[in-house]
């Protein structure tokens, strides 16, 4: 007969073990409503070991923050292969996976949660901001972006967080439709700024050209006209 012997942790790996039991419960509960005992008590170990390991609440989440803010900003990475409309569908399917698994958490960590106004959870917020900016310059292939393409790309990363926050209070529209029409709004956001630049109208060109007529903007245009039958430059199409 053996007995069960429990093994003992290093540090770095109980302080890891520590961020993903509290990443857990912040991800299903306000951070705001989960204590330190709690967090002792899903890791299997006392309140005073906790605070061994970090000096209070605040170091803990922030820490937890982390892994989720470079989890949430992987998920905008993408193969830069085949048309941009599916590809931005994609990403926002991750997206929303991670809004989905991480309700409460992912409020908090765009919202600050406890550690609102503290300057490490802003400039956390920020880096999974920036990170998405770069990667859809980076899919438009676009390294030195002009203003308004800055605006559009800046814009849409806001817009799609907003859109996610909003979701999560009574979820209210399904989440499929939401994913496809924050590509529409990046499509859309896109044309607006190509009407007013010449340089934005060679990227909307450039992207359109590659795009299926029956995938994500191709189905844009075709409720756009859809809407409008008749109406001079645009084709009479219906909606099936």
């Amino acid at each position: 007969m053996t007995t069960g012997v429990r093994r003992r942790m290093g540090v770095e790996e109980r302080k890891q073990q520590l961020i993903g039991v509290a990443l857990e419960l912040f991800s299903h509960r306000s951070p705001d409503d989960v204590s330190i005992d709690e967090i002792a008590a899903a890791a299997g170990i006392s309140r005073p070991l906790v605070y061994h390991y970090f000096p209070g609440k605040q170091s803990l989440y922030e820490a937890a923050l982390r892994r989720a803010a470079d989890e949430l900003a992987a998920r905008f990475v993408e193969p830069p292969q085949g048309p941009l409309g599916p590809r931005l569908l994609r990403v926002m399917g991750r997206f929303f996976d991670f809004v989905d698994e991480h309700g409460p958490g992912f409020a908090a960590l765009m919202r600050g949660g406890p550690a609102v106004g503290s300057s490490t959870t802003n400039a956390m917020i920020d880096e999974v901001r920036q990170a998405a900016y770069e990667q859809i310059l980076a899919h438009l292939e676009v390294e030195k972006p002009s203003a308004r393409l800055e605006l559009v790309v800046r814009s849409w990363v806001s817009l799609a967080e907003s859109t996610a926050l909003l979701w999560l209070d009574g979820r209210r529209v399904p989440r499929a439709e939401l994913e496809l029409q924050l590509v529409h709004d990046f499509a859309a956001l896109a044309a607006v700024s190509a009407a007013y630049d010449t340089e934005m109208a060679e990227i909307l060109v450039r992207i359109l050209a590659d795009e299926p007529a029956d995938g994500p903007f191709g189905e844009l245009v075709a409720r756009l006209a859809a809407l409008v039958p008749g109406m001079p430059g645009v084709p009479d199409q219906r909606l099936r």
